[in-house]
Order: C-alpha cells, then sequence, then structure tokens
C-alpha cells in the first residue's frame, strides 16, 4: 500500500475497530466485511459489526465479531450489517450520540463501506470527536474518485447486462426499439459500458448533452440499412429525465413504436463477481492496514492495479472522468 513511513510502535494503538456499511447496498460488501473481520484477528485486533450504518451507531446496534462469524458470505450479495440512512446523523446532537456509544464500546477506529455519503459521515465524525476512519468504496455507480473500481460496479455491470441479451432476443423477435434506462444518477459508467458490451445503437450519459438530432439520425440510418431493432441504453440522469421521456420524443419525431425497460434494483442484487470479490478483499484488509498505521480520513482505492489512499474529501470534490475513448468506441462500433 502506497502510504508515507510510520513509527511501528503506533501499530499496537488499535485494539477494536468497527466496521459497517451505509447508503445503497453493492454486491462485494460482505466480503469487504469478511477481510476487514479476518484481517484484524491476524493482527490481534477484535472487531465490532454496527448493524444499520449511521442509524446503528446512535442506536448502538453493535455485535462483536469474530473469524467465523463471517463463514460462508463471501459469495452472498447484500450486507450481513444491513444499511439505512439516518437523518439524526446529519446533526451534532446526531454524530454526539454515535461517538459516545463508539467510544463507551472502545472502539478506536472505523472502517466505513459506502460511497460519498458515507465518507461524509465518517470524516464529520473524526473532525468533531476524533475518531479514525478509513473507508472502502462501496458502490455501483464508480463514481468515487481515488480508484478505478469501486465494489459492486462489476457485478452491477454483469447483472446489467445479462438483462440486455434478452431484452435484445425479445426486440429482434418483434422487430422493436427498446430504451433500457440502468442505474446512474450522476455518472454514466454502468450505461457505457453496458452499451458497449451489449451492441447498443445509442447511449445517454449525465456526462453529455443528450443530441436528440444525432439521436434520430442514428436511428434513422439503421432503419435505412433495414435494420429492424435497435437498443438504447439510458442512465437514469440522463439530461432529458431518463428512457421514458427520451423514448417518447423519439416516438413524436420518427413514429417507431417502443417498448422502455427500467432495470433498477436488479442491479444491486445478486453474488458478485469474482472480480468484485477480489476488490472487496483487498480493499478491507487494505483499510485495517491503513488504522494499524495511523490514517485517518482516507479512502482505500485501487489504481492501476495498486492499493493507494486519497483523503476522503478529494472522493467528492473531484470528479471522476469518463474515458472518452470509450465514447468513441461507442459511436463507431454503432455505426
Amino acid at each position: 500500500m502506497s502510504a508515507p513511513a510510520v513509527d511501528p510502535l503506533y501499530l499496537s494503538a488499535v485494539n477494536k475497530i468497527g466496521v459497517y456499511t451505509s447508503g445503497g447496498d453493492a454486491p462485494g460488501m460482505n466480503a469487504c466485511i469478511r477481510a476487514v473481520v479476518r484481517s484484524a484477528a491476524y493482527f490481534g485486533i477484535e472487531v465490532v459489526g454496527i448493524r444499520r450504518g449511521y442509524a446503528g451507531m446512535i442506536a448502538g446496534d453493535f455485535t462483536d465479531m469474530t473469524p467465523s462469524s463471517v463463514s460462508n458470505i463471501v459469495q452472498r450479495g447484500g450486507t450481513i450489517l444491513k444499511t439505512a440512512r439516518s437523518d439524526e446523523f446529519r446533526t451534532p446532537e446526531g454524530r454526539e450520540k454515535a461517538a459516545a456509544n463508539l467510544k463507551a464500546a472502545g472502539i478506536d477506529g472505523l472502517v466505513a463501506i459506502g460511497g460519498d455519503g458515507t465518507f461524509r459521515g465518517g470524516v464529520a465524525l473524526h473532525r468533531e470527536h476524533e475518531i479514525p476512519v478509513v473507508g472502502c468504496p462501496g458502490t455501483i455507480d464508480n463514481d468515487l474518485y481515488g480508484t478505478d473500481y469501486t465494489i459492486g460496479y462489476d457485478t452491477a455491470v454483469n447483472t446489467a447486462l445479462e438483462m440486455i441479451d434478452k431484452i435484445r432476443d425479445t426486440a429482434d423477435a418483434h422487430d422493436r426499439l427498446f430504451f433500457v434506462e440502468v442505474m446512474g444518477r450522476d455518472a454514466g459508467f454502468i450505461a457505457l459500458d453496458t452499451g458497449i458490451g451489449s451492441g447498443a445503437e445509442a447511449i445517454l450519459i449525465p456526462e453529455l448533452k443528450t443530441s436528440m438530432v444525432t439521436l434520430l439520425e442514428t436511428l434513422d440510418r439503421g432503419k435505412r440499412r433495414n435494420k429492424t431493432s435497435s437498443l438504447i441504453i439510458v442512465a437514469e440522469g440522463e439530461e432529458e429525465g431518463g428512457a421514458f421521456r427520451v423514448a417518447e420524443q423519439i416516438k413524436n419525431e420518427l413514429g417507431y413504436e417502443y417498448r422502455v425497460v427500467v432495470l433498477g434494483h436488479v442491479q444491486r442484487g445478486g453474488a458478485p463477481s469474482a472480480r468484485d470479490r477480489v476488490l472487496a478483499s483487498r480493499l478491507g484488509h487494505g483499510a485495517v492496514e491503513a488504522l494499524r498505521e495511523g490514517h485517518t480520513n482516507v479512502m482505500i482505492g485501487v489504481t492501476h492495479n495498486r492499493v493507494v489512499l486519497t483523503p476522503m474529501s478529494q472522493t467528492w470534490k473531484h470528479t471522476k472522468a469518463i474515458d472518452h475513448s470509450m465514447i468513441d468506441l461507442a459511436e463507431i462500433l454503432s455505426t
């Protein structure tokens, strides 16, 4: 792990850590929890599981975790620690309750598994109550700066692709235009990868202004080539308002018969892919090492296959850019 040198005497300072999942669930969170618990046990550190994220932290919903308590979970989707949103934690009073419970339980540091909202909460907790926090990026959107991939992204793409392949069969059988909406309120990573992987005619993402003229030309060009079915992938955060609004505009212009499919939360579920299990394991282990070395307010990520540390505040202050070469590839392959 890329990190500054640390006084070895510090390595004995962390005796008990808490681990929690917060925000939207993502396939691979359980693999990350498992890695945290077993890595901590290897170093002689106790682990407390915090159920229901920050809501459970305020309620004192804690459970002791041992290596045996995380057996047979690496392949499971969701999160055994559950997840919830907490309006109370957004207040100083709520964070004070959470900190009091953590200190009463003897917790020396936290591993937060989630997205930017989770990390913002962790930073506030450290700033106000000096509790060390290290984050593991767990979100299917893959939109956190400081890591090439986030836990759950690979599984979500493969789940979406499997569904889209089935839709393609129906589209071909009925000579029909399908608009498929995938998750991605603020980022188009899922849409871009599933669009290329499924051979979609067009991909609409929040990062790029949607040109209805270009989209109409693409569909019209396919029609002139006697193409009988088409597939448009739309990220939910696309500027025109999602798949239904885009589809209605196309119908008004070209008179196409169409169907809209919203994949929704199916993309969050299911057994994590091998890539997500390995990534989650590396990140969970890295978080324990970071706490042992005295780091706080950092996210563990993997860039260019190396485990790295990024200040948590940078993960939401900096925008993770879409690879424009992939956009160019999608346009070329759709012609």
